[in-house]
């Protein structure tokens, strides 16, 4: 399992426990105090029993996506999480995780957008170069993308198994 993997499941994790929580000290507090009425705290939990499962629902989805390979034989060799590009616009939430990952299988290189496939070359179509902690990766002699990954050694791993592949 890679580290992005495990960082995304124990996100869901988290998300999950601080949510039931919540609903549960809403509970607690609500019927002991006094405050609402029973069926006013009962409406708040079963509303953040619902934000839970859809959130962890999506999480799921998304790494189900991931991890299944696109044709038969196809062996999923890593995942990466991509750091996106600098832009003006506000910096992601940390609680929304990676936005763009690399996916290497042992046919080629597929690009991600969350659940969205991006782009996907065949080994034999590419040209992978590592330029310093970015990976540049070339289709048919035009730029496919320049990448910075965020995992340490990611860069290494991509190229390792694109010199097992034959790329230059």
């Amino acid at each position: 399992m890679n580290e992005d993997r495990t960082a995304r499941m124990r996100r869901a994790r988290n998300i999950r426990a601080a949510a039931s929580a919540c609903a549960v000290g809403a509970l607690m507090i609500g019927i002991g105090a006094g405050v609402l009425p029973w069926w006013q705290v009962l409406s708040v939990a079963l509303a953040m029993a619902a934000l839970v499962w859809w959130l962890s629902s999506r999480t799921g989805r998304t790494d189900r996506i991931h991890e299944a390979p696109s044709e038969s034989g196809e062996r999923v060799i890593g995942t990466y999480a991509v750091q996106p590009p600098p832009t003006g616009h506000h910096p992601a939430s940390p609680y929304e995780g990676p936005r763009h990952h690399l996916r290497v299988t042992s046919r080629g290189i597929e690009m991600w957008e969350r659940a969205d496939l991006l782009w996907k070359h065949p080994w034999p179509e590419l040209r992978v170069i590592v330029d310093g902690p970015r990976l540049r990766i070339h289709h048919r002699g035009q730029e496919a993308g320049t990448m910075l990954l965020e995992q340490p050694g990611a860069v290494a791993e991509v190229r390792l198994a694109a010199q097992r592949h034959g790329v230059a």
